[in-house]
């Protein structure tokens, strides 16, 4: 499937909204934890290292910006992820970030030992 170019305004706005969402680490930490498969909200704030409240408010975030799936039972919710994509998009910005470190550890002289005195 092609991309249009330019873009129209509404899918600039529609992809900007996906990285505003992806934009608080918080969501990235609660993805990432997601990889291991679903989970409540409780496992996710202990495994994100979040409180529960905080943990909660941006699985909703990402619920509604549609990248979860939630199961209610009971008094509990399951989180799963619903857009695989997202990992593709992090894997991506991963690479770019390991390729561009790289690159500077190139050029730059290693640090320098203190001297002594």
């Amino acid at each position: 499937m092609s991309i249009p170019s330019p873009l129209p305004d509404p899918l600039v706005e529609l992809v900007a909204q996906r990285f505003r969402v992806l934009s608080e680490p918080a969501r990235i930490k609660l993805l990432d934890a997601l990889r291991a498969g679903p989970a409540s909200v409780g496992e996710l704030a202990t495994r994100a290292d979040l409180s529960q409240q905080n943990a909660s408010k941006h699985l909703g975030v990402l619920h509604s910006a549609g990248l979860l799936e939630r199961a209610r039972t009971g008094n509990t919710a399951q989180y799963a992820i619903a857009d695989p994509s997202v990992f593709t998009l992090c894997e991506l910005v991963c690479d770019a970030l390991r390729d561009r470190y790289s690159a500077l550890q190139a050029v730059l002289p290693p640090p320098q030992a203190p001297a002594s005195r």
